[in-house]
Formats: C-alpha cells, sequence, structure tokens
C-alpha cells in the first residue's frame, strides 16, 4: 500500500510538472510572436497559417501536432503504443494556452528593435524552461518529437539527423506557405536561427545547473556506500593511461610496459568490448570513437537530443559505454590503457599513472607513412587535424585541455629515443618513483 502511495504521489508531480512545462512553453511561443522578429521552426507553419486562415496559432498547433500523431501511427501501425494517446490532450491543452498567452501579451508595446531583441531572447529561454519541465516528467514526448523517435527506430537513422531534417523541413513549409498566402515571407527572421540556436543549448544549461528538478521528480538518492564501495575496489589495482598523438608510438609504447610488467594492455581491444555492449560494428566504432572535427558544430548537432530525455548522440553512447567498461576493468585488474579520455574517466583512481607521449612531425610522418603504411602519405596538414579531433573530443567530453601537460603525470617526446627505449625510460621512472 505504502509503494502504492509513492507512486501515485510520483505521477502527480509529474502530471504537475507537465501542466507547468506546456504553460510555459505557450508564454515561450506568444513571446517570440509578439517580439516580431521570427519565431522558432516548430511555431512558424501554425504562426503564419494563423494569419492568412481564420483559425488561431494555438488551433493551428494543435492541427498539425495532430498530424504528426497521425503520421506516427501510420508508421508504426500495429507496433503503435496507445499510451502515446495522451499526447493528443497534451497538445489541445498547449494549443489553447498558446491563444490564452497570447490574449495576456497582447498589451505589450515594443517601441525599439533592441526591445524586439530582448523579448526574442527571453522567449527562447522560457521555450527552453518549458521543454525541460515537459522532458523531465517522462510522461510522453511532444508529438513532432515522437515522430523524429519513431522515424529514427523505423528506420534505422541518427535521432539528430532526423530532427535537423524535420526542424529544416518545417521551414521550408513555413516559408513557401508564406509567399503563398501571404505574398511576402512573415515569421522566419533572425529569431528563428536564434530560436533553433540557442534553444537546445538552453535546456542543456538548465538541465545541468538544475539538477533538484530531476532529483525531486525521481525520488533520487545517490548511495555514498556505493561510491565508497568503487574507490575500495580501485585500491586493489595500478593503471597505467597513455594519451598520445597521432604517430607518436603510444600504442606500442603501451605494449612495451604492458610486456614487461606483466599486465594486460587495451587499446583497440576495447573497440571489440565495446560492439559488443552497443551493436554498433567495429568499424563504425573506430571511425568515431577519440575524435571530433569541430567541437562547436558537435555541440550544436548535440542540441538536438535535448528534446527527449532517453536518446544520446552516438558518440555520447560510445563515450558513455567506453567510459563504464573502462572503469569495470581498472576495478577488476591492473592494466595499461590506451586512449578513450582514460586519465579523465579515471580522476579517481589512487593508483593510476597517467602518461602523455608526444614527437616532432617528421618522426610521426615517417611511422604513421612507412610503418603504418597509410595511403595517400600523411602531411603537416593531417597531422594538424588529427591533433585537432583529438583535443576536441577531450575539450567535448572532459572540459579539459588534451595538450595540458597538469592534466598528466609524465609526458615524454618519443622522437628522442623511440618506442622501445622510450618503453624502457618509462619503466625505470615508475619503478624508481614507486609509481
Amino acid at each position: 500500500m505504502k509503494k502504492e502511495k509513492v507512486i501515485n504521489l510520483n505521477f502527480i508531480k509529474r502530471f504537475f510538472v507537465f501542466i507547468i512545462g506546456l504553460f510555459i512553453m505557450a508564454f515561450g511561443v506568444s513571446f517570440s510572436v509578439k517580439a516580431d522578429i521570427g519565431v522558432s521552426p516548430i511555431s512558424c507553419v501554425p504562426y503564419i497559417y494563423s494569419l492568412g486562415f481564420p483559425l488561431s496559432i494555438g488551433e493551428f498547433t494543435i492541427l498539425l501536432n495532430a498530424l504528426f500523431m497521425l503520421i506516427q501511427i501510420a508508421i508504426l501501425g500495429k507496433k503503435y503504443n496507445l499510451i502515446q494517446l495522451i499526447q493528443l490532450p497534451a497538445i489541445i491543452l498547449f494549443g489553447y494556452c498558446i491563444d490564452a498567452a497570447m490574449i495576456l501579451v497582447e498589451n505589450i508595446v515594443l517601441s525599439n528593435y533592441i526591445e524586439q531583441l530582448i523579448l526574442c531572447l527571453i522567449s527562447c529561454v522560457v521555450l527552453a524552461f518549458g521543454i525541460l519541465l515537459v522532458v523531465k516528467t517522462r510522461l510522453t514526448y511532444l508529438p513532432l518529437e515522437g515522430l523524429v523517435v519513431v522515424i529514427s527506430q523505423v528506420f534505422k537513422k541518427e535521432f539528430g539527423k532526423v530532427k535537423i531534417s524535420m526542424d529544416s523541413i518545417m521551414v521550408i513549409i513555413g516559408v513557401i506557405s508564406s509567399f503563398i498566402f501571404l505574398n511576402q515571407l512573415v515569421g522566419i527572421r533572425e529569431g528563428s536561427i536564434i530560436a533553433a540556436l540557442s534553444i537546445g543549448a538552453l535546456i542543456k544549461f538548465f538541465n545541468t545547473n538544475l539538477p533538484f528538478i530531476e532529483k525531486w521528480l525521481t525520488n533520487e538518492v545517490i548511495e555514498k556506500s556505493n561510491i565508497e564501495n568503487i574507490s575500495n575496489k580501485y585500491n586493489e589495482t595500478f593503471i597505467i593511461t597513455i594519451s598520445r598523438e597521432y604517430g607518436s608510438g603510444g600504442h606500442e609504447i603501451g605494449q612495451f610496459l604492458a610486456k614487461e610488467l606483466k599486465i594486460p594492455f587495451y587499446d583497440k581491444e576495447l573497440i571489440d568490448l565495446t560492439a559488443e555492449k552497443t551493436g554498433y560494428t567495429p568499424e563504425y566504432i573506430q571511425e568515431n570513437e577519440q575524435k571530433l572535427t569541430n567541437s562547436l558544430l558537435y555541440d550544436l548537432y548535440e542540441q538536438n537530443f535535448t528534446y527527449v530525455n532517453d536518446e544520446l548522440p552516438p558518440k555520447d553512447v560510445l563515450f558513455l559505454i567506453q567510459s563504464k567498461i573502462i572503469r569495470d576493468i581498472c576495478m577488476k585488474e591492473s592494466c595499461i590503457i590506451v586512449g578513450r579520455c582514460a586519465n579523465f574517466i579515471l580522476k579517481d583512481h589512487p593508483n593510476c599513472v597517467n602518461i602523455f607521449i608526444h614527437a616532432n612531425n617528421e618522426y610521426r610522418k615517417e611511422k604513421i607513412n612507412k610503418v603504418y603504411g597509410v595511403n595517400p602519405p600523411f602531411t603537416d596538414n593531417d597531422l594538424k587535424d588529427s591533433d585537432e579531433q583529438r583535443a576536441n573530443y577531450c575539450t567535448h567530453f572532459t572540459k579539459k585541455d588534451w595538450r595540458d601537460v597538469t592534466n598528466y603525470h609524465i609526458t615524454l617526446d618519443s622522437s628522442l629515443y623511440g618506442s622501445k627505449e622510450s618503453a624502457k625510460k618509462l619503466i625505470k621512472l615508475i619503478k624508481s618513483r614507486n609509481l
């Protein structure tokens, strides 16, 4: 009986927060309309049609979202989960909340562009906070996000790419409809771009800085005993992590160290372990791990995943799974881990030595081109790109500078000694210092 009361109370809390979230989202939409410098991609179609037809923006929002629901049902057929019909009353309420909010803000008078811009920014903040509340309740998806989830799961497409495509389709429909029915471009301006670029980032910001919402909704309790347990298990193992520039011989040096110290060695082995856990192919993992072409672009792409609570970008999935695999390994046995930001993942490990291997460009190019047999041959620009990708990956997932020497106990220029001699010097240093 007590458990049932807890479950009922939890549902009531979620339902209450869900309704509040819809009201807040409605005000976000109304503020963006009032700012009159462009609305968000999802709101542009209802807004434009409300200007050309007798229905309100709220009513068109209901119709558009109902269409998204019908498409979900058409795609899934008998596999459609009837519980998702809860989206229907949610979107009806949301639509009429928008109309009510539009009435409440109609007396706001903006006298210049600066005021319009400020209200546009406020609308983004308000809309993002409302979306966060709705997402955190986990009661249902918003219909557009629900459709994106369905498409990504049924057709095996990345959620983020489908989300970007759907937002783009909404904007295209909005532009075409605006010229057809209003003979001019309306509702899609710089404010639309601001919304597209900022709302996901704001949701992520709120999610990071307002953890009490999640804890209050889920009754989450962090058990200190579990943390202490992990720390105690760490005390029983000795770990060496090796971060390295591509072509510096970090992999070879790690193998020499493992052989001399008679402990397991993990580099490409982690790819196979990750493949077993995720279902991704080893080739896909090798192509997507440990590198990020552009951190800013990836941050913008990643923002699309903030609209749902149980979807993560593939690179984030790989990092999280590999992090758990690395921690599990290091609780069970002493070993050497190459790459994967292991020095940051194991930052709480008391018996961990972190090493960074680097080398000059000529040494690296010779090793890459002659020993690794890379074709076409690597150039200085290729080395720069490789280093930048590894640095971006490290910065994104750890917020640390990959090349900052303070992140490591030992840094070594392998071009001075070669891989084998470098390994010998490291072993001598580790043993002499009782590391």
